[in-house]
């Protein structure tokens, strides 16, 4: 019974994530980030509806809704918030569930240290999410936080499958090189993501509003320097000047350049593992969801970055990372002949 408890809140808990994840994404779209100026509550109370007055004071001190604080926005940041805070407990009760296993059963129960883990990766993350707000969105602390609440997705989707122990003893193929290249198309999808959060944070995905090109030119005048400088203020250089539009066309120009690379790369590595019949059923569903996300990619340019396509494409990276996941799985499972 209890084996059964663990392995369900686990199942739950990832799928949770996922729902954390794309709501993350919504708050980030909709400039809800700074809803609640403050942390972990709303104006020190609960819930926005109990900070109506303050919330109602700031938007009349920043001349309408337009600004970064109002109810709607307020309700959106507190939501996510709540979700998240609710993934956090369910993380700790699954690790607490994994160390009380080991104790237990000894040697014979699964390892604690993943759970381990991600209790503190979502410590991290709280912190984070703490940080985006009191530091003002400043985008490297932003972009950390989606990385660590893909990564929280990453690991809860591992465990997950740990649970689900299968193995394959007619596997025939050697999956030594597929083993590497498939560790490596993770990589660089993660990369891929940090770069897209970074577009993102900046404020940066409509920099270029031509396809394929961008303003007219396959390589337009672009300022990589502060562009991609970390250490800065929302809208600033490090020095403290407006960050340019040059400097904005070189972050999106990056994550299109990137999406070309990658996009290529992980439809080889689905032909690759097409040949492998256990692995037949992943493929098809990276190559789908690869198609999917070019196409949300296309759209948020000829959309003009419409939320549904926006929030879209953020799941579905989400999703795609979750199916490299079960990639690697799969073949660090595989037998060796």
């Amino acid at each position: 019974m209890f084996k059964y408890l663990f392995r369900n809140i686990i199942f739950f808990s990832t799928i949770f994530t996922f729902v954390v994840v794309v709501v993350g994404g919504f708050v980030r779209l909709t400039d809800a980030g700074l809803g609640c100026p403050d942390w972990p509550g709303c104006y020190g109370k609960v819930t926005p509806k109990h900070a109506a007055e303050n919330i109602a004071k700031a938007v009349a001190e920043q001349g309408g809704t337009h600004g970064p604080v109002s109810h709607q926005k307020a309700w959106h940041e507190m939501v996510h918030r709540y979700l998240a805070g609710t993934l956090g407990l369910l993380i700790l009760g699954i690790t607490v569930m994994a160390w009380w296993q080991r104790v237990q059963l000894g040697a014979f129960a699964p390892s604690p240290w993943l759970p381990s883990t991600l209790l503190l990766l979502v410590i991290l993350q709280a912190a984070l999410g703490m940080w985006t707000v009191t530091l003002l969105l400043k985008p490297v602390i932003v972009t950390l936080h989606l990385l660590g609440g893909m990564a929280t997705l990453a690991l809860l989707t591992w465990l997950a499958l740990r649970q689900l122990q299968f193995h394959d003893s007619t596997a025939i193929v050697s999956v030594n090189r597929l083993q590497f290249w498939a560790a490596l198309g993770l990589a660089l999808l993660v990369a891929q993501i940090a770069l897209g959060g970074w577009v993102s944070t900046n404020y940066a995905a409509l920099a270029c509003i031509d396809l394929p090109t961008c303003h007219g030119e396959w390589a337009p005048q672009m300022d990589f320097q502060h562009g991609f400088q970390l250490v800065r203020e929302l809208g600033q250089t490090a020095a403290g000047d407006k960050l340019s539009y040059d400097a904005l066309t070189a972050i999106h120009w990056t994550h299109r350049a990137g999406a070309a690379v990658v996009t290529l790369y992980l439809a080889i590595l689905a032909f690759a593992a097409l040949r492998v019949a256990r692995l037949r059923g992943i493929a098809v569903t990276l190559g789908v969801l690869l198609t999917f996300q070019v196409v949300l990619g296309v759209s948020n340019i000829l959309t003009g970055l419409n939320l549904a396509v926006a929030v879209g494409h953020n799941a579905g990276a989400a999703l795609l990372l979750v199916v490299l996941v079960v990639l690697n799985f799969a073949l660090s499972d595989t037998p060796r002949p």
